[in-house]
């Protein structure tokens, strides 16, 4: 368990760094980064060395726009060198805002949203036609739910018994610069999910022992569409951004860096001066 901790605090600071000279996707990133360091550190069967084993398992992340926080598990579970990350919007690495294939690791591109569940869904479909036992995950926004392909997806998988699939939806509450449920309101999410068919599980997406409880059940029921709905908080580990409709995209000086990545060490919350981002 402190491993894991560990891990999440480094990617933090990772997401931290690549928030300046261009920035990123933090809120959304930080949301994330406990249930991404949990499935590739512990759970999922991927590492450096079996990234053409067609038995490995799948992780398709479909809000790609959470990538900081791959990339920071990538550097720390081997997967990527952490001097790469220096490079993140540089003409000179493939390192930026979304998903690349040209990255080891990456599975499918991924930043329009609703596209990846699909993607996924045909992979399991593969796998399970094959006899496969290989897990395959595919990792939501709450506000990519708005898409229909993501529900065509989910009525798909239940039509081919794709219990070899997990939806996980990182329901932070915000969709950009405003609330879910202030745009388009998702609750109740599980009785949704329910009633499309999946066996759905609803944990604290920042609670390593919850994470565990839930993804060690899998299947949750055979023939049933596994789905996680995560609960998590945007900007988890800054108090100065953490569940803030503005500071969804960020890109800090370098003073508001390097105090950012004190304050992520429980000293003295940040004074932010840099400006927020609004599309509405």
């Amino acid at each position: 368990m402190s491993d894991l901790k560990d891990i999440a605090f480094k990617v933090r600071q990772h997401i931290i760094r690549m928030s300046t000279d261009g920035g990123c996707f933090v809120g959304a990133s930080l949301s994330a980064t406990d249930l991404i360091v949990y499935l590739y550190a512990e759970y999922l069967n991927i590492n450096k060395d079996n990234l053409e084993d067609p038995n490995r398992d799948y992780l398709f992340l479909s809000k790609g726009h959470d990538v900081p926080a791959l990339y920071g598990t990538f550097a720390e579970i081997g997967l990527m060198d952490p001097e790469r990350l220096k490079n993140h919007l540089s003409t000179s690495d493939n390192i930026y805002w979304h998903p690349n294939t040209k990255i080891d690791g990456i599975e499918f591109h991924s930043g329009s949203l609703g596209h990846l569940p699909s993607v996924a869904l045909g992979v399991a479909l593969d796998i399970k036609m094959r006899g496969g036992k290989n897990k395959v995950i595919c990792i939501l926004g709450d506000g990519e739910l708005n898409e229909g392909s993501c529900w065509e997806a989910v009525l798909v998988a239940g039509a081919h018994k794709l219990d070899n699939l997990i939806f996980v939806v990182d329901r932070n509450q915000f969709q950009a610069n405003m609330a879910t449920e202030d745009l388009i309101p998702l609750e109740p999410l599980h009785d949704k999910f329910t009633a499309f068919g999946a066996a759905v599980k609803r944990i604290d997406g920042h609670d390593f022992d919850a994470l565990r409880g839930a993804f060690n059940a899998y299947p949750f029921e055979e023939g049933k569409l596994n789905v996680v709905i995560a609960d998590t908080v945007r900007g988890k580990g800054l108090p100065s951004i953490e569940a803030r409709a503005d500071r969804w995209f960020c890109n800090f000086n370098s003073e508001e860096v390097e105090s950012l990545l004190k304050e992520l060490a429980g000293e003295e919350v940040t004074q932010l001066t840099s400006e927020t981002l609004v599309v509405r």
